[in-house]
């Protein structure tokens, strides 16, 4: 049966707060753990009103604690904001502290606007290709090989996390694979290129001593309820969503079902929109078993990492749980 997770980005409703989206991810990992999925990873973001996931080893630490066999981990670290050797130093800890159990996913997006990124002080702005290889090798070096620059990551030999390198790209595909690394690709982010991409891992990968074989995950919007309609209705949101996206202008928190129902989109950017949404797999139990299966049939991904936002820690919970049951229903 195919493995299952969850991308978590612990997002801010307009009638709740950070706090209580930070202390929902925690209750949420507890109940998919109950649920069976495989791993629970919690995304980077930086000055966004909309979601609350800004520090994951933090957050990591927190829900490692909570469970008991869920891997946890980074989905993911952006390199570029941080020093190569203080990620190795922050995972090599939790890995030490939770052996077996902690994932270390890192990327290049910038994870923020152009002008928090300069104040984190990216290691690499704008984070062009070169540079990033460079800092992915680094700091898997401060794993393998604690002598690497004379500069040891204490915690971080003997203690490395499962690597993972993400990504919405061919080129961050193959990189991946020349590397060994298990690879996660952001179908949420670039759907249409989630088949080449995963195909050029594939083709490109090189076996590895942590990874002797390729492993894919696809991850993808989900949002699944007891029937199409009310999955629709949840789903309104995340219209409100692309469109400010698109608009540039999401800087609040996200809206209420109710109150995105009331939310006009110009008749110009509502085909936008439509085209945004039709990479998310939302609807019954049914409609969504379907579209999963088509996904993974058509990538050849090892695992489905689904990211859900609705309104309301119930919905988001009951999604998860109609989800395994409907990948659980998939044939053979």
């Amino acid at each position: 049966m195919i493995d299952i997770s969850v991308l978590e980005t612990a997002p801010v409703w307009t009638t709740t707060s950070p706090t209580q989206a930070l202390r929902e991810a925690v209750d949420l990992a507890v109940e998919v753990e109950r649920l069976g999925y495989l791993r629970f990873w919690v995304a980077e973001h930086h000055n966004a009103p909309f979601i609350a996931s800004c520090a994951p080893p933090v957050l990591v630490a927190h829900i490692a604690a909570r469970t008991s066999r869920l891997r946890v981990g980074s989905g993911g670290v952006m390199l570029p904001n941080h020093p190569p050797l203080v990620v190795a130093e922050q995972f090599g800890t939790l890995e030490a502290l939770n052996p077996g159990r902690i994932d270390l996913g890192v990327g290049r997006s910038p994870g923020t606007d152009s002008a928090t990124a300069r104040e984190l002080r990216r290691v690499s702005a704008p984070p062009g290709a070169e540079s990033f290889r460079e800092q992915v090798r680094r700091l898997l070096g401060y794993f393998d090989d604690p002598a690497e620059g004379g500069i040891a990551a204490v915690p971080a030999a003997g203690n490395r996390p499962g690597c993972w390198l993400l990504g919405s790209s061919v080129a961050t595909a193959v990189f991946a694979g020349e590397l060994g690394l298990p690879f996660a690709f952001g179908h949420h982010v670039r759907p249409e290129n989630a088949v080449s991409a995963l195909r050029a891992y594939r083709e490109s990968f090189r076996p590895s001593p942590a990874r002797p074989h390729p492993r894919a995950i696809v991850a993808a919007s989900v949002l699944v309820a007891d029937t199409d309609a009310e999955a629709e209705r949840l789903s309104r949101p995340i219209e409100v969503i692309l469109h400010k996206s698109l608009a540039g202008t999401r800087d609040a928190p996200n809206l209420t079902p109710d109150a995105a129902a009331r939310y006009i989109v110009p008749e110009r950017e509502r085909a936008a929109v439509r085209e945004r949404m039709a990479g998310h797999l939302i609807g019954g139990p049914g409609t969504v078993g379907r579209r999963v299966g088509e996904l993974l049939a058509a990538t050849g991904a090892d695992e489905l990492m689904a990211m859900t936002v609705a309104h309301g820690l119930e919905h988001r919970v009951r999604s998860y749980e109609l989800l395994a049951k409907a990948v659980a229903a998939l044939p053979g």
